[in-house]
């Protein structure tokens, strides 16, 4: 293989043909060599008299010429304090991809110990969002420009980036204390939050229509009804979406119209059902072997996932900025403008802090606006009428 010396920068290492190495002039040992099309930094040295080789890298992320320089330096740094980085290498080998450790995260951390709601969610956040950025990286290179830069790849949705960041922030934190990286190296520590602005989207009429005649159409396109099911009891009941699809048929008290679930967000908690929420429940089918009211395609498990019809479904009905979780909030709207009161809506709901249903507290408003606007419209009326006028009025009233 064809050799030379030269300062290794991204311009030598872009010249490299196949077939040919370059010696760094600066760091013995340290060079990068081109086989058919990766180039790739490498490190020759000794250790106990013994020529040892280093692969350091393939160029592009995380690996440029200068960080593949430091990594070279480091290892000679180990060599010279007789220390084998061969050793550690192997070692750091076992750890594997960022990919292997959300695996093991998820299997060993997340499924086993979280609600199965809040495993949902670190799943779709984990391998929608993070995977196809760090996946093929190993778990001790993953570096706070690699976080940064994809927190900053989802700025168009800061909810979503900021969770993502969350959650990858919590893997770290995991790996380092079973070993897979050294304390206090989280590279998601530094990394700003964005500012997220409290988001209240509730379907008007006119959208409830729409999403009634898109549930209508999907239910006649697909033949499974358990998606169409879950859709409409969210609605019908302002349930949240982990609590429809973990529902269980022990939990369903179809006599005395409520749901008993023994565990949830805020723990055990009751859900009231209306004609409507019965009705729905009523019409599902239920599959022997599987005790959940929302079955999945994994025999005896329940669905775990509404995201891909949902999105097809609301596309149908024009309402693409509507989440899941918004049918939660229109139940709630619908309610309060209605002239439910706050601690009625909460208790449907299942809060258990009035502070988080005051977010309702301008659209319980709405009967009293009706009230004052009638109350006002009268005594216009009357102030504008002769005495005997007013007087009919009155005994009208």
């Amino acid at each position: 293989m064809p050799s030379r010396k030269a300062r290794i920068t991204k311009r030598v290492v872009d010249a490299l043909k196949a077939g040919e190495i370059v010696w760094d002039e600066d760091v013995r040992g340290f060079g990068v060599r081109c086989q058919r099309r990766n180039k790739t930094y490498v490190l020759k040295t000794r250790i106990a008299g013994r020529q040892r080789w280093f692969t350091i890298g393939t160029h592009g992320s995380p690996w440029t010429a200068d960080k593949a320089r430091t990594e070279a330096l480091t290892i000679l740094g180990e060599v010279a304090a007789k220390r084998d980085p061969a050793t550690k290498r192997d070692a750091e080998a076992k750890v594997g991809s960022v990919e292997n450790l959300v695996r093991q995260f998820l299997e060993e951390e997340v499924d086993a110990k979280l609600k199965p709601s809040t495993a949902v969610l670190y799943r779709d956040l984990l391998e929608r969002l993070a995977l196809p950025k760090l996946g093929k990286l190993r778990v001790k290179q993953v570096a706070f420009s690699d976080i940064s830069r994809l927190h900053h790849e989802l700025r168009d949705t800061p909810y979503s980036a900021n969770r993502v960041l969350a959650v990858l922030s919590s893997m770290f934190q995991w790996a380092e204390r079973i070993g897979q990286r050294d304390r206090h190296t989280n590279p998601c520590s530094d990394v700003r939050k964005y500012r997220e602005c409290a988001r209240e989207r509730f379907l008007s009429p006119v959208e409830l229509a729409r999403l009634g005649e898109a549930l209508d159409a999907h239910e006649r396109k697909y033949p499974s009804t358990y998606t169409v099911a879950a859709i409409r009891l969210l609605i019908f009941t302002g349930a949240r979406l982990g609590e429809i699809l973990a529902l269980r048929w022990g939990d369903v008290d179809l006599d005395n119209a409520v749901l008993a679930l023994p565990d949830s967000k805020t723990g055990k908690k009751f859900i009231y059902l209306n004609a409507p929420a019965t009705e729905t429940l009523s019409a599902i089918p239920r599959l022997k072997g599987n005790p959940y009211v929302i079955c999945g395609k994994r025999d005896g498990r329940p669905m775990v996932n509404l995201r891909k019809p949902w999105l097809s479904i609301r596309k149908a009905a024009g309402l693409d900025d509507v989440r899941i979780h918004d049918l939660r909030h229109s139940f709630a709207s619908i309610g309060a403008s209605g002239g439910a009161s706050l601690q009625v809506i909460g208790k449907l709901l299942g809060h258990t802090q009035i502070d988080t249903t005051l977010r309702y507290a301008h659209l319980s408003n709405d009967p009293v606006r009706a009230a004052n606007e009638a109350i006002g419209q009268s005594i216009s009326a009357m102030m504008k009428s002769e005495p005997a006028e007013v007087v009919q009025l009155a005994r009208k009233r």
